[in-house]
Formats: C-alpha cells, sequence, structure tokens
C-alpha cells in the first residue's frame, strides 16, 4: 500500500470526540487523517450543543425584552423573527465547523470526505472511504470509531420522524414557523431546552415523560423544583404518561396520551421526539470484525478498546452519559495512552458534568441524595436558595437552589446538583473540587468573589455543617 494512505492514526467522525482526538494525536506525533460524511464538527457544532445554545439565547433575551419593566425599562412590542433567529443560529453552527477546518489543516491532519466502513487488516482494520473526496482504501496502526448517535424512534409505536409534522431535534432548530401547539416526547435535556425555548417565544407545550418524573437523571429535589418552574411558565407537563399513537391530519397531530388519569388525545400542530439516541453501528462493518455491540452501543473498555486489535470507540456511540465533554475526554484518554503517555488512567464518568440549557439552567456532577444513601454512607447534606445571594436578587434571577452532598465521615464532596441562572457555569467549580479530591475543610476555607453567584456555592458548602452565613 502506498505510504500516501498509511497513517498512524485514522478518526472516523469529526464530531467533538473525533476532532479533539485526532489533535491530541497530532500534537503527539501520529500521522493522522479524520473521515467524516458530512460536515466537519459533527452533530454538535451542526445541529446540538452550539446552534441550539444560539436558539436559547435568543429566548433569554426575548424573556428579558417582555420582563423590561422589571428592570425600569420600556420595550414596546417585542417581534418574534423566526428566520433571523434560525439564520443567526445556523450562521453561528457555519462559523464553528469552519474553525474546525483550521483546526484540522494548523494541525496538518487530512480530512477525508466520505462514507466509512471497516474490513479486516492488519495492525488494525483498513479504512474504506466511499461516497466522497477522500474516496479509497487506508491502514493505519490504530483507528478510532466516534461516529455518534442519533435520536431514538419508535416506529411500532408510531413515534417516527416524518420531517415536517413530527420533528427530531434537526427539524426542530429550523422551524419554518413556531407552532402554536407543541407536544415533546421526552423529558431529559434535550426535551427540557426544546420545551423551554418554545415556550418562551408563545408556543402552548405539554411535555410528556413515561417514568414518574422530568428530568429523571438529576436529584429528585432538582426535579421537582423545575417541575415547579416549569408550570409556572406555562408549560403542561404529564409525567407517568405515554403516547401510544400519533396520527397526521389535516395539518393536526392527534396524539393518544395515557397515564394514572387515563387516556386523553392531545392535538397540536407538531411533535418533537426526544425519547433518546441511538449509537451510528450501521454499516460500518463491525459484525464481520466480531466488534461487541449492546443496545446499539460499542462495548469498551476505559481505554475505548473494543477487544478487535488496533480498533477504539469513544463518544457517544459508546453509551451514555452522551456528552460532548465526555467525548473530548475519552479522545485524549485513548490517544494518550496509545501514546504510551504515563500515567495513563482509564475513562471513567464519575466526575462528568451533566448540563441542561432551559430557563432555569440545570447542572450536576456525581451521585444524587437518592444514589448516595443507597450506598450506605452517612451523608451531609447542604442547601443554598437563590433568594439568599444578592447577586441573584440584583439580576432578577431569584428562582433557583445549590445542594451538595458529603459524605460525613471523610469530608468527600460526593455529588452537586443545581438549578438557575448560570449554574452551567458554575457547577465546573464542584467539578474542579472532586477531580482535585478536596474535602469540606478546603472549600469553606476557599475564598468566593462578592457578589457574585459563585457565593451560593460556598454556602451550600457551609449549610451542609451547620455553618450558613446569609439564611
Amino acid at each position: 500500500m502506498a505510504d500516501a494512505k498509511s497513517y498512524d492514526l485514522i478518526v472516523i467522525g469529526s464530531g467533538p470526540g473525533g476532532y479533539v482526538a485526532a489533535i491530541r494525536a497530532s500534537q503527539l506525533g501520529f500521522k493522522t487523517a479524520i473521515v467524516e460524511r458530512e460536515a466537519l464538527g459533527g452533530i454538535c457544532l451542526n445541529w446540538g450543543c452550539i446552534p441550539t445554545k444560539a436558539l436559547l439565547r435568543t429566548s433569554e433575551v426575548y424573556h428579558l425584552m417582555t420582563h423590561a419593566k422589571d428592570f425600569g425599562l420600556s420595550v414596546e412590542n417585542p417581534k418574534i423573527m423566526v428566520d433571523k433567529i434560525v439564520a443567526r443560529s445556523r450562521a453561528i453552527a457555519k462559523q464553528l465547523s469552519n474553525g474546525v477546518a483550521f483546526l484540522m489543516k494548523k494541525h496538518k491532519i487530512d480530512v477525508l470526505e466520505g462514507t466509512a466502513r471497516l474490513e479486516k487488516g492488519s495492525p488494525a482494520p483498513r479504512v474504506v472511504v466511499d461516497k466522497g473526496k477522500g474516496a479509497g482504501t487506508y491502514q493505519a496502526r490504530h483507528v478510532i470509531l466516534a461516529t455518534g448517535a442519533r435520536a431514538r424512534e419508535m416506529p411500532d409505536a408510531g413515534l417516527k420522524a416524518d420531517g415536517k409534522n413530527i420533528w427530531t431535534y434537526r427539524e426542530a432548530m429550523v422551524p419554518g414557523e413556531l407552532p402554536k401547539r407543541l407536544l415533546v416526547i421526552g423529558s431529559g435535556a434535550i426535551g427540557i431546552e426544546f420545551a423551554s425555548f418554545y415556550r418562551t417565544l408563545g408556543s402552548e407545550v405539554t411535555v410528556v415523560e413515561a417514568l414518574d418524573r422530568i428530568l429523571p437523571v438529576e436529584d429528585v429535589e432538582i426535579s421537582a423544583f423545575m417541575l415547579r418552574q416549569l408550570v409556572k411558565q406555562g408549560l403542561k407537563c404529564l409525567q407517568s404518561a405515554q403516547v401510544k399513537s400519533l396520527k397526521v391530519k389535516s395539518g393536526e397531530i392527534a396524539a393518544e396520551v395515557v397515564s394514572k388519569e387515563g387516556a386523553q388525545t392531545l392535538t397540536v400542530d407538531k411533535v418533537i421526539l426526544a425519547i433518546g439516541i441511538v449509537g451510528n453501528v450501521e454499516n460500518l462493518g463491525l459484525e464481520a470484525l466480531g466488534v461487541r455491540v449492546e443496545k446499539t452501543h460499542v462495548v469498551v473498555d476505559g481505554f475505548g478498546r473494543t477487544g478487535v486489535p488496533g480498533l477504539y470507540a469513544i463518544g457517544d456511540l459508546t453509551g451514555a452519559p452522551w456528552l460532548a465533554h465526555k467525548a473530548m475526554h475519552e479522545g485524549v484518554v485513548v490517544v494518550e495512552a496509545l501514546a504510551g503517555q504515563t500515567p495513563a488512567h482509564p475513562f471513567d464518568p464519575w466526575n462528568v458534568p451533566g448540563c441542561t440549557y432551559s430557563h432555569p439552567q440545570v447542572a450536576s456532577l456525581g451521585l444524587t441524595e437518592e444514589k448516595a444513601k443507597a450506598s450506605g454512607r452517612k451523608l451531609k447534606i447542604g442547601k443554598f436558595p437563590y433568594i439568599g445571594n444578592g447577586k441573584a436578587i440584583a439580576l432578577g434571577e431569584t428562582e433557583g437552589i445549590v445542594k451538595t452532598i458529603f459524605d460525613a465521615e471523610t469530608g468527600e464532596l460526593l455529588g452537586a446538583h443545581m438549578a438557575g441562572e448560570g449554574v452551567t457555569e458554575l457547577i465546573q467549580g464542584f467539578a474542579i473540587a472532586r477531580q482535585g479530591e478536596l474535602t469540606e475543610a478546603e472549600l469553606m476555607e476557599t475564598i468566593f468573589p462578592h457578589p457574585t453567584l459563585s457565593e451560593m456555592m460556598h454556602e451550600s458548602v457551609l449549610a451542609a455543617y451547620g455553618r450558613p452565613l446569609h439564611i
């Protein structure tokens, strides 16, 4: 095989996990290529993390405009321009995708445009690229799969997107107009973010969740808090409920919903499916290679190893938590292990922050109170409300809570759970504390600037030990 088609590392997929892995590999001296069938940056930069935050920023601004009187201002008749909102989001996505292209060029990473599949090879499977400018057969010493995931559908239950009436996140990001009545199926981060966006801009929104509470992976107290806030904003939330069928007729959708209260039919204009994601494992040749796949996700160890020599997998493809920052970290761990970097610690999701960018925001880390109790530890739990924080009052954002959970015997920070303005930025402080294995003593002795929202983090720690200063 010609040297031009040989690499030290080939990464399949250019989402956050893939392109970060490629960059780190290049930094460590690997001759690297990355394969992408659509746009550089993958789903996150083009159809996920970033453009959705652009949409949510618009809804935040609109919320402030409609509450201008609270700040001594007058904003008359603010107008929603859906085409401009979508155009801004798409422009930001394009800018970031172009930024990834620049990074690939800067780090001398070859971009192979096309659709990849694997064939048996040595020392790693061969990569065959079809249908693109990068078409050809390539050999590398190592191959990393970073093909990501897509929205889950349930066609047997009638829950299948049609791109017009029943949407996945893709269609929900580029609406031609705001639906008057919207049904969101699923109340994880994606579902709640879209529900928050559309409700803030005026849509009548109903959220249906099959489990007994919204945001089911969060601490029970945070879920209950968010339910109260969303209902206060006018959302309807049906918990322990299932959508049995969706029937489209004359531009409307009849949704048959069954809950503990019985069956009802909701008539809506659009439906967003937010019922989870499935890994992109099809047509890669994984079966022939003997790669183990469970529930659409590739099974790996803490170093991304699939069990097939030379083949690794990272990111959403490998399962929960389905987060870009988890994928990035995995990519770095895998590449550094390949380079023989020491110490190379296996990836463990114990300290991965989770964020929901709704209004209010939600952020969490570590064990929930329920899981901490189940571990058998004695706990100390501290809580601090936003209403007790001067900066929150000045911002006009007094609805929120910060909750911390400690091991009573060791002082270890077991978990942190927050809801309110800015918590998606604040949570990293607790992530650093956990990574550095700080105890309550170091956190108490840390000086937090005033006036800031971060002071509530300090107060929640103090409260766990009976020492709060402002409640």
